[in-house]
């Protein structure tokens, strides 16, 4: 069998698209080929596999969303920029602002003039049990992981975030990798979490690194910036606008919100690039 498929980049988190007309061909599960697709030493490569859902009820258009190890997620920042600049440059929409059904509702991308995508990622989710997370309080929650205390906010932006701004000079790649899969599988959450970890550059600017829940260790990570924003905001260290520089590039989040209106959306710009098309012979 041959299909064919696209690779896309967003800040270098990267996804493999395949058409709906490919993905109607596979009679088997699809985790199983999200898995075989995304390896990177023995299929193209990826953190995540994104199928279009021409047949979406209540939106323009809908997605299929996992991640490399076969689960799906809810939400994907970086996936949403590159889903939209994909399905508006083969014409699958007519429109460049359009709506997009997906695991965590109805999300809004919009094709900017300058190629970039913005994204509006719809409101934060700040109740612990809607997050999910057990604990009552979602802000300045203490963790003990391995041989660690770590003080960090959970956020939901669609799918579940552990925000820790770190003020030590650590290097925050080290500390994502050490401590992250430790964190993403903690009892504190029910679903496991994506886990952020920030410097603080300055009221405007942030450093990011993020542990993927269902990835690892991603050169981006779109709603894990929008999550560290909010809780930044919330803990009065970020202005409403932040750039944030990820391992892969920067990435600017919006939101007008503070801890007595959090129900402003939240809106993601940055950048989405088509990489390379192939077929495939499966």
């Amino acid at each position: 069998m041959t299909i064919k498929i696209t690779k896309m980049q967003g800040c270098g988190n990267d996804f493999v698209v395949l058409e709906y007309n490919e993905f109607q061909k596979f009679n088997s599960d699809m985790s199983e080929v999200a898995k075989k697709l995304c390896d990177r030493n023995f299929g193209i490569g990826a953190d995540g596999l994104i199928i279009p859902n021409l047949s979406a009820e209540g939106a323009d258009i809908g997605w299929f969303f996992y991640n490399s190890d076969g689960t799906t997620a809810q939400m994907c920042g970086n996936g949403m920029r590159c889903f939209a600049k994909y399905v508006y440059s083969k014409q699958l929409v007519d429109k460049k602002e359009f709506s997009v059904k997906t695991l965590a509702g109805i999300i809004k991308p919009l094709i900017l003039d300058d190629g970039q995508v913005r994204v509006d990622m719809s409101k934060p989710i700040l109740v612990p049990e809607k997050i999910p997370f057990i604990p009552n309080n979602n802000l300045n929650y203490k963790i003990s992981v391995m041989d660690r205390i770590f003080e960090g906010n959970a956020v939901s932006m669609g799918n579940p975030h552990f925000v820790i701004f770190i003020k030590d000079d650590e290097n925050l790649l080290e500390l994502a990798k050490k401590y992250g899969p430790a964190i993403e599988t903690s009892a504190e959450f029910p679903e496991k979490t994506n886990v952020e970890f920030i410097k603080i550059k300055s009221r405007n600017q942030i450093e990011l690194c993020v542990w993927e829940r269902g990835c690892g260790i991603t050169l981006a990570c779109g709603t894990g910036a929008c999550a560290s924003t909010v809780a930044g905001i919330l803990n009065g260290f970020l202005e409403n606008s932040v750039d944030v520089d990820l391992l892969g590039g920067r990435v600017n989040v919006q939101w007008n919100g503070d801890s007595q209106n959090n129900q402003e959306s939240v809106y993601l710009s940055g950048p989405a690039e088509f990489v390379f098309e192939a077929e495939l012979n499966i």
